[in-house]
């Protein structure tokens, strides 16, 4: 299949100003050729330099069903790295899919899942870490999480770990030679410098493991619940952060029975909304199922807004909360701060992160609930242009390259010899090594791209 060329619709399904249909591999051009005729009938497609376009029509099957522009590019300046032809369509799923009817036709093969961005890694344009970066900055619901991403494109994490390769790499040829050459009277490394040079990577490797929630969450939001008893403001809450009337909000305890999910963006975190059912013990069956439902998501959740009624005294249900928010990332929001205040915080307050009044209802509660879970989730101090770490799959990589630098540091205090440090440092680099996607077998290149769309 890496030798074929291959179609997809590059830009969403749906109406819009144009589609992007994506030809990418050996026969673009002659695949274009079939399916474009320039206005201008002097030009050819097959002369067309890289970087250029072409107004003109598109036909199948004898008949010319839209005009567009043809955007060329040669091998190897495109993205995937071969003879690359973007067909620009007037936007609508029936002109796009006809567009790449006729490309199929014409002896191109229907792109896979993130194929384009898997050949630019084949190719040699990007790296594993690149490539990974491309779906997070598809994908990124803010600034910062777009900033992160574009910074891992850029290649600001491969960068780094490259930074800690070479350092790794330099005492391991030096531990190699004194381990195995003894005759040649290699030096041994200074005890010194050796732990230095490991401090210095292991602290780079704690800095991107210690950052990667944070920056997990700006890339990729969190699942927040908002929990509390009947009438204590979850609802209006879900309305003041969605911007609109997502939830009804009566004063009939009960109102809310089961999950409302509402995506929305506040500040730079995309948070996944669960205003769920008030927390209280009930006899109808309907009631006790949304309840049961409610301590699920909050036990589920990245994040827990514990919402209690500031008006009303402290009740069983509200310890009962706070006590099960213990175990979570949650902060206590007391609500009807308009209202004459009978709750008592203090005691909830060892249950929480945070303990804040607030008001629902007004706009200005937004703002101080946003500052909160930043400071809670500690997206604020993240570095949006520096180098992070981006899925499961790099993060136990950077986890096991730093146990393998903590080996070989232990090994060095407790003198069990160079030899020993020397295994550890393998380690270490074998893990760096697998992070950036340099020994990479085909089952991890497979489970990056699985969950690319397919036209990127």
């Amino acid at each position: 299949m890496e030798n074929s060329t291959i179609a997809a619709i590059a830009t969403p399904p749906g109406q819009g100003g144009i589609a992007v249909v994506r030809l990418s591999g050996p026969e673009s051009y002659a695949v274009a050729e079939k399916v474009f005729r320039p206005a201008d009938s002097r030009k050819q497609v097959a002369d067309a330099k890289g970087y250029t376009a072409l107004y003109g029509t598109f036909v199948h099957g004898g008949e010319t069903f839209d005009d567009g522009v043809a955007l060329f590019y040669r091998s190897p300046r495109s993205y995937t790295g071969e003879d690359v032809v973007e067909l620009s369509c007037h936007g609508g799923d029936a002109v796009a899919r006809r567009l790449v009817e006729a490309c199929l036709a014409a002896g191109a093969v229907p792109a896979g899942p993130g194929e384009y961005t898997r050949r630019a890694l084949l190719n040699g344009k990007l790296s594993l870490t690149q490539a990974e970066a491309v779906m997070d900055l598809i994908s990124a619901g803010g600034r910062q999480g777009a900033a992160l991403a574009n910074a891992a494109r850029d290649g600001a994490l491969a960068r780094k770990i490259s930074a800690q390769q070479q350092i790794l790499t330099d005492l391991q040829a030096h531990l190699t030679a004194w381990v195995d050459f003894p005759e040649e009277d290699v030096p041994a490394l200074e005890t010194d410098a050796l732990r230095a040079s490991l401090e210095e990577v292991k602290a780079g490797l704690d800095e991107l493991i210690e950052n990667y929630n944070a920056a997990a969450v700006l890339r990729e939001g969190v699942d927040c619940a908002i929990v509390g008893r009947p009438n204590a403001g979850k609802s209006t809450l879900l309305n003041l952060l969605a911007g609109f009337d997502r939830a009804i909000v009566t004063p009939i305890a009960g109102t809310t029975r089961d999950v409302v999910e509402q995506a929305v963006q506040l500040g730079e975190i995309r948070l996944n909304l669960f205003d769920t059912a008030g927390l209280r013990e009930t006899d109808d069956p309907v009631e006790a199922e949304g309840v049961r439902r409610s301590w699920a998501k909050l036990a589920e959740a990245g994040l827990v807004l514990a919402v209690f009624d500031g008006s009303s005294p402290l009740a069983k249900e509200d310890l009962d909360l706070a006590r099960r928010c213990a175990e979570c990332r949650a902060i206590a929001l007391i609500n009807k701060e308009d209202l004459p205040i009978q709750f008592d915080a203090e005691v909830i307050a060892p249950y929480f992160a945070m303990v804040i009044p607030v008001c629902c209802k007004e706009e200005g509660a937004r703002k101080v609930i946003a500052a909160a879970v930043a400071r809670l989730l500690g997206t604020g101090r993240i570095d949006p242009h520096a180098a992070s770490l981006s899925g499961q799959r790099q993060l136990s990589a950077a986890l096991r390259a730093r146990d393998g630098v903590n080996g070989a540091l232990d090994a060095l205090a407790t003198g069990f010899g160079l030899d020993a440090v020397s295994v550890c440092v393998d380690d270490a680099l074998d893990a760096l090594y697998a992070l950036t996607g340099e020994n990479a077998t085909e089952a991890v290149i497979d489970q990056v791209f699985e969950k690319f769309c397919v036209g990127k």
